[in-house]
């Protein structure tokens, strides 16, 4: 199953035609995109009898405007140095045991489409798969974390690095990659089903037509399960959460020279079975 939110609208993709999802119901659910991660099993039962191949008539995708799928989550979680490559390229260390983890704000979540402001400084560019929960983890063992996963989307962790690596120190992780419109996510939620093999995925994103990202997910040094165990031992993930799973090589701030976000730029972002998001960046505050 595909889920889409246009223009804020609840709806799911079938044959290529978008279905309200409100609609289609009969009011059963709600037309907010965020309310159905709380019903996820529910919706999903729905969703199997209920929306069938021609049964709800609607606008075709390419017709609608895609807003975020998931607006409004109440945690948004990342994890650092998940590649080996990206651990190298930046001539750092990563641990094989524990993740390393930031947040990002929920504020900064935004849609596969938006057009994104960029802030004084470095701005830079971080394809990432991107695990939506549907059902609360807490103490979740790994061999049963995928039952907690709604499903998958596709996002970038856009990042100021001066105010990321500059003092004080710690660096201020969770600030600089949490400017307005930097957790662009979507197009759509993409259920695991969906998928020959959820945990091996390609992944990357080009700068104004440059390929800059390219990798499969199944290079991560934590796996989407381990990561769900990790999180879920120290607090409980709630439905509708997020979490960025982290970003192959390739970022601009350490290529020599720099390659970083200008404004008139365009970056687009793509993950395997769901979908390539468009940004394109301007100066000044957001619009």
């Amino acid at each position: 199953m595909r889920v889409v939110s246009v223009e804020g609208r609840l709806a799911v993709v079938v044959d290529g035609q978008v279905v309200d999802v409100e609609r289609a119901s009969g009011g059963r659910f709600d037309a907010a995109a965020q309310a159905v991660y709380a019903r996820w099993e529910e919706f999903v039962a729905w969703a199997a009898e209920g929306v069938q191949p021609g049964a709800v008539s609607g606008p075709a995708l390419d017709q609608v405007i895609l807003a975020a799928p998931v607006p409004e989550p109440r945690q948004v979680f990342a994890i650092g140095l998940n590649y080996r490559d990206h651990v190298a390229e930046g001539g750092l260390e990563a641990s094989d045991t524990t993740p390393m983890v930031f947040t990002k704000f929920p504020s900064s979540v935004a849609g596969p489409y938006d057009d994104v402001p960029l802030p004084p400084g470095s701005v830079d560019f971080e394809a990432e798969l991107v695990v939506v929960i549907g059902k609360r983890a807490e103490r979740v063992p790994a061999d049963r974390a995928w039952e907690h996963v709604a499903g998958l989307t596709a996002g970038q962790d856009l990042s100021e690095r001066e105010l990321q690596t500059g003092p004080p120190h710690p660096p201020q992780f969770s600030l600089a990659k949490s400017f307005p419109k930097f957790a662009p996510i979507g197009p759509a939620v993409v259920t695991p089903d969906e998928f020959d093999d959820p945990s091996d995925l390609e992944i990357g994103c080009h700068l104004n037509g440059e390929q800059m990202q390219k990798a499969r997910t199944s290079d991560m040094i934590f796996s989407v399960a381990g990561i769900v165990a990790y999180l879920s031992s120290v607090l409980p993930l709630l439905p509708g959460d997020l979490i960025f799973t982290g970003t192959p090589s390739g970022v601009g701030f350490v290529r020599d020279p720099k390659r970083l976000i200008t404004p008139g730029d365009v970056l687009l972002t793509h993950v395997e079975g769901i979908g390539t998001m468009r940004h394109h960046f301007h100066a000044g505050p957001v619009r």
